[in-house]
């Protein structure tokens, strides 16, 4: 589904990624982990095209896009499929307070998802229902508010909002981080109940392994902007590979090498 080729982004003098390259395969869920400033954000900003790259090429669902003047891919796309292709990956935000309009109801928010152009809320009545109640939530929610909502029912209509324009790929950014342990767990449980019913294509951020280990089936382990490790999400946990991935299971709760103090 995602193919990632010596993929590098600079800021000026910084280098936030430094020739990343993987893949991810159609209906895998792969966890991307890292402390902060590690390139996870800026990673997940290319995939969804806010941020172009310095080098190197990303293909998602066979649409390339390339750093490289008149290269294959998303540079020979028009604007109108670039636009196409583009809604074909959604993200789901990490901030589920500021990822909702206020002034626009549950329902014209999930509308303008359907079609930007025209959202129609009558028009697509029955599939926003359809999706309110997927995650969990009553029919008369297409005409409240963001305000009316708990922090985990508005992770939830955020989720709705990314999975219901049907999207090759998801990215699901630090989704859990905001929200107390008990909703935490709800999400996540609606997360993995959501990937076996539709067969998602995911990329889960998060700087929490536990939380990462519940939902992947792979693992992208990442620090200062390039890839330390990656592979299947169980050899990794039991085995890791690089001192760093060693040193991030260690600063788990409940790991046997774990301490509030430190090392």
């Amino acid at each position: 589904m995602v193919e990632i080729t010596d993929l590098t982004v600079k800021f000026a003098q910084f280098t936030a990624l430094d020739s990343i390259t993987t893949t991810i395969g159609r209906g895998r869920t792969v966890g991307l982990v890292g402390e902060s400033g590690s390139g996870k954000s800026t990673l997940a900003k290319v995939l969804v095209g806010l941020v172009r790259p310095s080098a190197g090429e990303v293909s998602i669902a066979g649409a390339g896009d390339s750093s490289a003047a008149g290269s294959s891919g998303a540079s020979r796309l028009s604007r109108a499929e670039r636009t196409a292709a583009r809604r074909k990956v959604q993200m789901i935000p990490q901030d589920p307070y500021s990822s909702l309009d206020p002034r626009r109801t549950i329902g014209q928010t999930m509308a303008e998802a359907v079609d930007p152009r025209r959202a129609s809320p009558t028009k697509h009545a029955e599939l926003i229902v359809d999706w309110l109640e997927r995650v969990r939530l009553p029919a008369d929610s297409v005409a409240r508010y963001p305000h009316e909502f708990s922090g985990g029912q508005r992770q939830r209509i955020a989720i709705a909002r990314a999975l219901i324009t049907s999207p090759d790929f998801v990215i699901a950014d630090e989704i859990t981080s905001a929200l107390d342990v008990s909703v935490q767990a709800e999400v996540l449980a609606l997360i993995s109940g959501l990937r076996e019913t539709l067969d998602l294509t995911m990329l889960f951020i998060s700087h929490d392994l536990a939380v990462v280990r519940d939902v992947s089936d792979d693992l992208i382990v990442m620090r200062s902007g390039t890839i330390v490790e990656q592979g299947p999400a169980a050899a990794i946990y039991s085995t890791p590979g690089h001192p760093y991935t060693q040193l991030l299971l260690d600063s788990v709760p409940g790991s046997p090498r774990f301490s509030l103090t430190g090392p």
